[in-house]
């Protein structure tokens, strides 16, 4: 994990500079530079719409008394969009920009979903992922603790 992170500190920015070089020996310094805050104002203005979107989409499933994984979900992806465009690059734009199709986050959804399956941190149903439990059925029920010395009381008299 560590060398993941350290490539991608590394690996990214020297990507993004070669595509700097590259494009702007093709269309100049002065387009590719407005390009660059085009493209961060474009995504700063899709990203505001689809944030929008899914907070609406997550006030309308909690009032329905559920639980909103799939817009928490697409509220992370349109995060990280948020940071990759906002982050002057042409690689990164890329990223944001796909990051904001509703298909790349369903399957970028669908394959975190499963990687944390898979490690046992979670299980899937049919609403979404849930923290793992016994996954037994709960019966609600009353007790008492017999090693405090009381006798337990006779349930069919209280009924």
């Amino acid at each position: 994990m560590g060398l993941a992170i350290f490539l991608a500190l590394v690996g990214v920015p020297i990507i993004e500079i070669a595509v700097f070089i590259e494009i702007g020996g093709r269309i100049g310094l002065g387009s590719t530079l407005v390009l660059i805050v085009a493209t961060a104002l474009v995504g700063a203005a899709l990203l505001r719409q689809q944030g929008l979107a899914t907070l609406s989409r997550a006030r309308a499933t909690l009032d329905r008394g559920e639980l909103p994984m799939q817009e928490l979900l697409d509220g992370v992806c349109l995060l990280i969009a948020g940071a990759f465009l906002l982050t002057p690059g042409f690689v990164t734009d890329l990223a944001g920009a796909l990051l904001l199709i509703p298909a790349v986050r369903r399957m970028l959804q669908a394959w975190a979903v499963k990687r944390l399956v898979v490690r046992g941190h979670f299980h899937a149903s049919a609403t979404g992922a849930a923290p793992r439990g016994n996954g037994g059925e709960v019966i609600d029920g009353e007790y008492t603790r017999l090693d405090d010395g009381a006798a337990p009381e006779d349930t069919e008299t209280r009924r």
